[in-house]
């Protein structure tokens, strides 16, 4: 067996990886791929085909170049059980919080909580994305990608919208109690999450994948509940504006990655 390294300057998300599992799906030669996404390198075992592997990730124009290419004896890679568990386990609970935030950002007027939950579902998407397809067509991954980017994408601009619009009329406070208390339960939940993934200690690229999604998650929880406290101390609801339509565009941006997976 050959194993082959890549660097592609141009891979720094878990969306290019998706990209790149989804361009190199179908050659069977391949026996496995290793993403170190922040090396922005990926190692590929295979056994032939090295021009037609090599002109796939070129074709992806992320900016890639084979370093090198050597025998390997490696013939057994981890177990992907376990790590199928797990990701099932981070996806249910970030489409559980979805559900949550959703509902009580539209009751308490929250357009941060609002913008939090589509986060959320946009991670379910990536992971539903992956664990969907696995042992699918290429067709079949394609179509998913583009109908779970397309309906994120939908989600996010009429989010934005509904911002503007609430920026430039007059409306009610928001309650920052539900706020506070919400995104407090759900950076909770992504606290569990990380600590899962950290505590796995995977280096495959999916679960790495998902401790920069979860951690990223953290980052936005924590920015919804200074948003709260904001509106409570300023009497004003401009704080919860602002971090929703930070969190749209962070939405829009990933669902145009997701959409790339299904060209």
């Amino acid at each position: 067996m050959k194993k082959t390294v890549f660097e592609i300057p141009k891979m720094d998300c878990p969306s290019e990886e998706n990209l790149i599992r989804m361009k190199l799906d179908g050659i069977l030669e391949i026996k496995n791929l290793e993403f170190d996404l922040s090396n922005r390198k990926l190692t590929v075992y295979h056994t032939d085909k090295l021009e037609q592997i090599e002109n796939s990730i070129l074709e992806l124009n992320l900016g890639g170049k084979r370093l090198q290419t050597e025998q390997s004896d490696k013939s057994e890679f981890e177990e992907q059980a376990n790590q199928r568990k797990l990701l099932w386990i981070v996806l249910a609970i970030n489409f559980a919080f979805f559900i949550v935030e959703i509902i009580f950002g539209l009751i308490s007027k929250s357009m941060g909580l609002v913008a939090d939950s589509l986060d959320m579902l946009a991670d379910s998407l990536v992971y539903g994305i992956s664990l969907f397809a696995v042992g699918g067509t290429l067709a079949r991954k394609k179509k998913t990608a583009k109908t779970a980017g397309y309906f994120q994408l939908t989600l996010a601009v009429i989010g934005f919208m509904e911002v503007v619009r609430r920026f430039i009329g007059a409306e009610k406070l928001p309650d920052f109690s539900t706020m506070i208390i919400v995104s407090i339960l759900a950076l909770t939940a992504n606290v569990i999450c990380l600590y899962l993934l950290q505590k796995s200690k995977s280096k495959e690229a999916h679960m790495q994948a998902s401790m920069i999604f979860t951690s990223n998650d953290v980052i936005i929880n924590a920015g919804v509940i200074l948003a709260g406290l904001l509106v409570m101390w300023l009497g004003s609801g401009l704080p919860d504006l602002v971090i929703g339509a930070i969190v749209f565009v962070i939405v829009i941006q990933g669902a145009m990655r997701i959409l790339k997976l299904g060209k």
